[in-house]
């Protein structure tokens, strides 16, 4: 069977692609709608979706992005929609999603360099840049992941080996886990992303070596109550082998006191990690001053496709020491031979929990080189300003409650059209809202938990969005909430 027109070969390939990446931009494009989701139901989606996978002819390549369109991508939620504010899932970048056909035609693995020999040397050179943008010392180090949770996981490998290695000469790699290990912790804010339990969890540890710590009243891990914990750690003959700081919470965007915990984790020989996930892209901005103490950190999480407005999976994983890689490090014949090192061919593999690994470092690098440092902080000073404004707008609404002030580009609050309404009908209000302007698709908000309360958030990432966009998604949570009223389906 002929494979002509399937490949980038000579004439018909070339040809083809041509063909095929501009009727698949047409369909991005047409797909767009003036909302942000059709509100298709699973069960809809799910009749929607019938057609054969695998069939045993296929339709041709016109007629299936025809079909995806119309059954995949009218019903894929708008990240670009200026009414899209449910989670920290961006609006990709133009020049992000260039580079993403780039990289995604010429296919490079960064597994080996004879794989991706520009690729692999570029990642270095963006992984270079990433640790000067965070104050970090000329031999720190770093790989791309896919974002903060492969991160996180990979600070607390790389934290536990150093601390059985250091204290009991123990070498994990090569012998797994003793039996010290059950008295390892890790400390956290009761703030912190689940991926610390799931991290501990994958590490052999159990969740319970997570021992969270409590936040202030601006949701940041307390210093003090970190160093009551330590101790009690102490005393009670636990070994604490990481302390997790985090630039940027899910729900508040609360940014832990980085430098106290930078201390702390120093008096108690711990490794000291940053979640910066979401908060890291400070760091382009004039507001770099609130990261204070990340260049302290012996690692650290990125992601791009958050506030770098990079699309998804695009992060990286930051080590103050390169060396610390050592501790992952293999090497296989076919990969990467000890030869190799000695004839300085870079080796990404064995700094990676991945062996085959896209090129996403080219995301951010074209997106640097087209835009800029300046213009890139203004984006994403952009975003902070609307949380402001959006706070100031909720705060003078009689029918809204502010919940915090924000930190970064979250804000929280509930619907709460009676004053003396009671919790537990707020509570229901608010669930009820989200799903009606779900299923409606006007807008697409958050809910969350806040002091046992049920309560909503928008996550704001798009630069292009207004205040009056902000005010459309309010008067649709009017709206929907009177609808739900009226139909009886909450208590008064």
């Amino acid at each position: 069977m002929s494979a002509d027109g399937l490949f980038l070969d000579a004439d018909l390939g070339e040809k083809a692609y041509r063909s095929a990446m501009a009727h698949a931009v047409d369909a991005v494009l047409d797909a767009r709608d003036d909302e942000p989701y059709s509100g298709a139901t699973p069960d809809a989606l799910a009749a929607e979706l019938d057609a054969p996978v695998l069939p045993e002819d296929g339709v041709g390549l016109s007629n299936a992005i025809e079909d995806v369109a119309g059954d995949v991508l009218a019903h894929s939620v708008d990240t670009s929609h200026p009414r899209t504010a449910a989670h920290l899932q961006c609006p990709p970048m133009i020049p992000a999603l260039a580079a993403e056909a780039m990289l995604t035609a010429t296919n490079q693995s960064l597994d080996s360099f004879d794989q991706a020999p520009a690729a692999t040397v570029l990642e270095g050179r963006v992984v270079s840049a990433l640790a000067d943008l965070f104050d970090l010392p000329s031999d720190a180090d770093g790989v791309f992941t896919s974002g903060a949770t492969q991160s996180n996981f990979q600070a607390l490998l790389l934290a536990r080996d150093r601390s059985l290695a250091e204290h009991l000469e123990y070498d994990v790699q090569r012998d797994g886990l003793p039996a010290a290990a059950r008295d390892l912790r890790v400390v956290v804010s009761e703030e912190a992303h689940f991926t610390t339990e799931q991290a501990a969890h994958f590490l052999g540890l159990g969740e319970d070596a997570v021992v969270a710590v409590e936040t202030d009243a601006d949701h940041r891990m307390d210093a003090d109550a970190l160093a009551a914990t330590l101790d009690h750690l102490d005393r009670e003959g636990r070994e604490v082998f990481a302390v997790v700081g985090t630039a940027g919470t899910t729900d508040f965007g609360a940014i832990d006191p980085l430098d106290a915990l930078a201390d702390a984790a120093a008096e108690h020989d711990a490794w000291f990690h940053v979640d910066a996930a979401y908060g890291g892209a400070l760091a382009l901005t004039d507001e770099s001053d609130r990261l204070a103490g990340i260049e302290r950190a012996d690692s650290l999480a990125v992601d791009f496709h958050k506030l770098f407005f990079q699309p998804i999976s695009c992060g990286a994983f930051l080590v103050r020491d390169g060396a610390a890689f050592r501790r992952m490090a293999r090497t296989a014949a076919y990969l990467n031979p000890e030869a190799h090192a000695e004839r300085g061919v870079p080796n990404l593999v064995g700094k990676s929990t991945q062996t085959t690994r896209r090129f996403d470092a080219l995301k951010p690098y074209l997106t640097f080189r087209a835009v800029g440092r300046e213009r890139l902080g203004a984006l994403v000073d952009a975003t902070l300003a609307l949380a402001d404004r959006t706070a100031a707008l909720l705060a003078d609404a009689d029918d809204f409650e502010l919940l915090a002030d924000p930190s970064l580009t979250t804000v929280l609050f509930r619907y709460r059209p009676r004053e003396r309404m009671p919790d537990a009908a707020v509570s229901d209000l608010n669930a009820a809202v989200r799903e009606a302007l779900l299923a409606d698709g006007t807008a697409l908000v958050a809910r969350t938990d806040v002091a046992g309360v049920t309560s909503l958030k928008l996550t704001l990432l798009n630069p292009t969005a207004t205040l009056d966009d902000v005010a459309e998604t309010l008067d649709a949570i009017r709206a929907v909430a009177a609808d739900v009223e009226a139909a009886g389906e909450v208590s008064p």
